[in-house]
């Protein structure tokens, strides 16, 4: 792997790169990587800081992301798998691109209750979808079932018999997670939180890492942003790899992987505020933040 056009540090669980993912993407190594998890822009208009989430019109976006899926799935492994996220406006026609072309394991649905603003003449937006892919129907990808089993709320609870088994038993009391899966979104005040406007929480790339990947194994987020992937891969033993093309996010990288809490004489600190051109939800902060501010002065 050339890296030496980009800026890069890393230690021996990890490595942050800041670049441009489909210029980073191209130093790497084909079938190197077990694991990609993806949550690139999606192409309505976020403020990532650097106008990577603005292009001129839809299929201008489609050929952004027809560059990366195939670069992601050059680099990755013959047994490996790629989770990637869109809109859901977008996600249809990428499904339609990688279904023709790879091969399509898992539609998933990420649903959360939004405690946000409601649209008044619509339904809420209470999900989005992950596409979870390899590279054909006959690849013998990695799926360690083992490591997320859930617990059974139907006929284990009650304590049914399935008589469909030779002798009779009991129902299993654990089983493999469905296609909908149930994790609250990132909010501020949260542990986690970071200061990113799409942060993925923990509890779903835990899902995603320990059902694709063994101890030792290489994950790669090549939209990284808040290095969510990277923080979990590497509490999980895993090895990891982030590219961010957004500097600050980079600098949070740095930290959240581990390898370093200072970078040219900048402490590496967790940033607690959060950005928002709502109004309301500004003036909400502010009053949290004064909340908080008063709390800590009736400690003394």
């Amino acid at each position: 792997m050339d890296l030496r056009e980009f800026e890069f540090y890393e230690n021996e669980n990890s490595l942050v790169i800041n670049g441009d993912a489909l210029d980073v993407l191209k130093a790497i190594e084909s079938n190197s990587i077990d694991l990609i998890f993806a949550d690139p822009p999606y192409g309505i208009g976020k403020d990532f800081g650097n106008s990577s989430d603005f292009f001129n019109n839809s299929g201008e976006y489609f050929n952004w992301c027809k560059l990366w899926i195939d670069e992601c799935m050059r680099i990755l492994s013959k047994k490996g798998v790629m989770y990637f996220m869109s809109s859901t406006q977008y996600m249809p026609i990428l499904d339609t691109y990688v279904d023709k072309k790879y091969y399509v394991i898992n539609r998933i649905v990420w649903t959360y209750d939004s405690s946000g603003v409601q649209p008044k003449n619509k339904f809420g937006s209470n999900y989005e979808p992950i596409l979870m892919i390899t590279h054909d129907k006959n690849t013998k990808y990695k799926f360690y079932r083992e490591n997320i089993m859930i617990e059974a709320k139907t006929g284990a609870q009650r304590k049914l018999i399935d008589y469909r088994k030779t002798p009779p038993q009991p129902y299993n009391t654990k089983k493999v997670p469905g296609n909908v899966w149930e994790f609250p979104r990132v909010r501020y005040r949260m542990e986690e939180y970071e200061n990113h406007p799409t942060q993925k929480p923990e509890l779903l790339l835990e899902r995603i890492i320990l059902s694709a990947t063994k101890p030792g194994d290489i994950v790669l987020d090549p939209f990284s942003g808040s290095f969510t992937t990277s923080a979990v891969a590497n509490r999980l033993g895993r090895k990891s790899i982030g590219i961010e093309l957004n500097h600050e996010y980079f600098k949070i990288g740095l930290r959240r992987a581990g390898i370093t809490k200072e970078y040219k004489g900048e402490i590496l600190k967790k940033d607690r505020s959060r950005k928002t051109k709502n109004k309301s939800k500004q003036d909400h902060i502010d009053e949290i933040n004064k909340e908080e501010g008063n709390v800590q002065l009736n400690m003394f």
